[in-house]
């Protein structure tokens, strides 16, 4: 039995009436849960689905499915629901699904139906409905699969990385660690619970503790599809649960602090904000500590199981993603690109087994005292004409901070300066624009100062293909779509020069 299922029977035992899991109208005690998954499992191991993919919103019924295939040793694939039809389609056939869970039900058969997969309703299983699909054929998973999570990468098709139980335990059990979990949290999930992060830092973390589970529905906290956020709803969801710990991405954390700017009362009882997906400004998270906010940043990968190194109370760096957690083994390339030594997943879908040590495709270094420090996506490193390195994730973090921009996109390979694609926000004008570049390229070495810039049509999505589905930039698409300007402003300088 796994590490996290024994955790929980012996909090059931020991305290049967705890809540485990609270919803905006209902709650689940630790021994009620007990009983929900073991009647579950019954019901998979009867079915004996190959694959189950689970296609729903935060709730209740979500953790109770995914911790019945785990109790079952049934392999999962969560689906997030911000993913396009085009891209569920394919994880579908790429993982070989033969029954899905889910809480919209029409909606999946529309698009089962849409993409030629012949299926039925089957029954309730967890409070959720089961659809068969009949004409997927089986995919070989490799050995020990328990979870499947994909990634949205930079293209259409996402890549499945197989996870086995131990895996996920062994971060589990040091992320408990890091946070110093304990009973009395109240972890409020506020990320969508088909990401590893959430999966495993707000059910199975506090789990492990003992804790207590808030799960209301992702609209009920202020957050629509992938992008679209109510900072306000959101603040007040972590009052309405007394939230202790919650899991942000860095543009939550930002409208958050412009909230408490503008009057807004911080929730009283934060203790851990766990904060990463992106990288974070050092500013941002000197504003969180000014208002007393509990922010942490960490870092990590789904090929690593979700965390790889994290800032806690006791240890923590502004502008390093905090010391690598226990279980992780890490070196570095000649270029700085940083290897895990035991990767934590047992490869991709249809894929080798990973190398040892495994590259991430990250720049960073660990400094004397073991922080680990993020340089940027090596495969995004550009160099200017003067051959200067750039990431432009940094330059972007830094600009992103100003309220006039609402996305930006820097360039310069190969230039002797750097060009911006930028997104105005509502309300902002170019001149509020010019004012947050100048005032950004204050605190910037010269090489990667912004000199030119451009404003974008239209903002940068997942529909137009100048987003990846969780939010990335694509920054060829973008590239593409304003190379002209861009061009013009070399095109100038060099009619400058001579």
């Amino acid at each position: 039995m796994s590490l996290i299922m024994n955790c929980l029977r012996a909090t059931a035992l020991q305290h049967p009436q705890r809540v485990a899991f609270q919803n905006d109208s209902k709650t689940l005690s630790y021994g009620d849960l007990v009983v929900a998954i073991d009647e579950t499992t019954r019901q998979l191991h009867d079915l004996k689905p190959r694959a189950l993919g689970l296609y729903a919103d935060n709730s209740i019924a979500w953790a109770l499915s995914d911790l019945s295939a785990l109790n079952a040793n049934i392999p999962l694939v969560p689906l997030p629901l911000f993913f396009s039809s085009s891209q569920l389609t394919h994880v579908i056939f790429d993982a070989g699904l033969d029954a899905v869970l889910t809480d919209r039900p029409q909606q999946l058969l529309n698009l089962l139906k849409e993409a030629g997969i012949d299926c039925e309703s089957g029954t309730k299983l967890a409070g959720l409905d089961l659809i068969y699909l009949q004409n997927v054929a089986a995919k070989p998973l490799p050995a020990d699969t328990l979870k499947i999570t994909y990634t949205s990468g930079t293209t259409a098709e996402p890549k499945g990385v197989c996870l086995a139980a131990d895996q996920i335990e062994a971060v589990a059990v040091s992320l408990r660690g890091a946070c110093q979990a304990f009973a009395e949290d109240r972890h409020l999930c506020l990320t969508p619970l088909s990401t590893l992060l959430e999966n495993i830092g707000g059910i199975y973390v506090p789990l492990l503790a003992g804790a207590h589970i808030c799960l209301p529905p992702l609209r009920n906290v202020g957050i629509f599809g992938a992008a679209e956020l109510d900072a306000g709803q959101m603040i007040n969801a972590m009052h309405t649960f007394d939230a202790t710990s919650v899991i942000l991405a860095p543009q939550m954390l930002h409208t958050m602090i412009l909230a408490a700017k503008f009057g807004k009362a911080m929730p009283p009882h934060l203790r851990f904000v766990a904060v990463g997906g992106a990288p974070v400004s050092k500013s941002l998270l000197e504003q969180a500590a000014q208002l007393g906010l509990p922010v942490y940043e960490g870092y990590g990968l789904s090929e690593c199981a979700s965390v790889v190194a994290l800032n806690t109370a006791e240890a923590n760096r502004r502008g390093s993603v905090g010391k690598p957690l226990p279980h992780n083994i890490l070196s570095f390339a000649e270029d700085g690109e940083i290897l895990l030594g035991n990767p934590g997943f047992l490869g991709y879908l249809g894929q080798d087994p990973p190398s040892q040590p495994w590259p991430t495709g990250d720049i960073g270094y660990l400094d004397v005292e073991g922080f680990l420090y993020l340089r940027g996506r090596k495969k995004n490193m550009f160099i200017t004409s003067f051959g200067r390195n750039v990431a432009p994730e940094w330059v972007e973090t830094e600009l992103n901070l100003h309220p006039a921009i609402a996305q930006v996109a820097v360039f310069g390979e190969a230039r002797p300066f750097n060009a911006a694609v930028i997104v105005l926000r509502p309300g902002f004008s170019d001149k509020a624009v010019e004012a947050a570049i100048e005032e950004t390229n204050r605190y910037l070495p010269d090489y990667a100062r912004i000199s030119q810039w451009v404003a974008a049509t239209k903002p940068f999505t997942a529909d137009n293909g100048q987003l990846t589905s969780n939010g990335r930039l694509k920054r060829d698409a973008i590239k593409s779509a304003y190379s002209e300007a861009i061009d013009q402003f070399y095109e100038e300088q060099a009619d400058g020069v001579f």
